[in-house]
């Protein structure tokens, strides 16, 4: 099993804890940042997309054309894109990059969300729609000849798609923690992301992918992506108190209207963040290291589970996730630049050593 890790790409200084509202993207910054990342050896970089933000597709050309090996994740609304020119998009960036492209889907979590950009389906219908989306691209990239596609949200006649991917097709990522998101990604997703949750938590949704993947009759399985965002420092102790402060300046924006969430924001709608805010509830901290007060901060906007500790105590966390099967792991701080650079410097390594210490172990077991 190869475990590889993955950052998210920022366009301009602004954070979580220094947030500048409405920023222009930076192009040296976003330039540096790709290359940091490519340097310090994360495999991957995700493009997020919002309704108001930057467009994924050029901020990924951007990255291709400044890093040498780290892969783009492109993530995609498909509402924002008819499937046979995010197919022909996706394709030629894939080509720009030589072979370095990824999607990652999503569904939509937030009614009012989609909404904003013309999307009135209910949240089934988003996960019913993706699957027809799923099937249009993989067969846009590999047929020979024009094709026709009659289903319930996308239907056209005589497509033919000259934009191939370099290795013939491009991974397909989803994400959820709905039955839906389990259903569609278990049977046809290449990845499945999940955000950072206790051990047995995690344990239980990888085996509800798994158990979606074999009703689907697939031979193989989506890799299992799991996200974090951890804060370190020298020692424990040293992290805790940057914990706290973190904390404290995560609560201070949202109060000033600065922050993921607006102060009052209603209880999320998607289930996801509905999870982290019940496990929130149950406690502070889990496991080895899992933190969630910054998830109470935030109301739960994104990924936002954080593991707090020395680059051991970080790297023995992810190991644990890694034993349960997670083969990709996402990680990014709230001083994005810096984190990553600290990331790369002191926990990545650790975590790689212990995989390599694992893999010799298992060796000797069959030798």
């Amino acid at each position: 099993m190869t475990t590889e890790f993955i950052s998210v790409t920022f366009t301009n200084p602004s954070n979580e804890l220094n947030p500048v509202r409405n920023p222009a993207i930076d192009p040296a910054f976003l330039a540096r940042y790709a290359r940091t990342l490519d340097d310090y050896g994360f495999n991957y970089t995700l493009v997020p997309y919002a309704s108001s933000s930057f467009d994924p597709f050029t901020i990924g050309a951007t990255i291709a054309a400044h890093t040498k090996a780290i892969k783009i994740i492109v993530a995609l609304r498909p509402n924002t894109l008819y499937p046979t020119v995010a197919a022909k998009a996706l394709a030629t960036l894939d080509q720009l990059s030589g072979g370095r492209v990824v999607v990652h889907f999503i569904a939509g979590g937030s009614d009012a969300e989609q909404a904003s950009e013309g999307d009135f389906l209910p949240k089934e219908e988003r996960y019913e729609r993706l699957e027809e989306y799923i099937r249009i691209l993989r067969r846009a990239w590999t047929s020979a000849e024009p094709f026709d596609f009659d289903g319930r949200y996308y239907r056209f006649t005589q497509f033919r798609n000259a934009v191939r991917p370099v290795v013939g097709t491009i991974p397909v990522s989803v994400g959820g923690s709905s039955d839906a998101a389990y259903r569609i990604g278990g049977a046809h997703a290449d990845i499945f992301g999940l955000w950072g949750e206790p051990l047995a938590e995690t344990r239980e949704q990888i085996a509800r992918i798994h158990a979606e993947a074999a009703r689907a009759g697939r031979a193989d399985r989506p890799r299992i992506w799991v996200t974090f965002r951890p804060i370190v420092a020298e020692t424990d102790e040293l992290a805790w108190a940057k914990a706290h402060r973190t904390l404290d300046v995560l609560n201070e924006n949202r109060a000033r209207g600065l922050g993921r969430a607006p102060a009052a924001a209603a209880r999320p709608a998607n289930v996801g963040s509905q999870r982290l805010l019940d496990i929130a509830a149950r406690g502070d901290v889990h496991d080895r290291a899992l933190w969630y007060p910054t998830v109470t901060a935030t109301n739960a906007s994104g990924a936002s589970t954080a593991l707090v500790g020395s680059p051991r105590t970080i790297a023995d966390s992810i190991l644990d996730y890694v034993d349960l099967g997670a083969e990709l792991i996402s990680i990014r701080g709230y001083d994005n630049l810096n984190d990553a650079i600290d990331y790369g410097r002191y926990v990545l390594p650790l975590v790689r050593e212990g995989l390599d210490r694992r893999a010799v172990a298992k060796d000797r077991a069959y030798a």
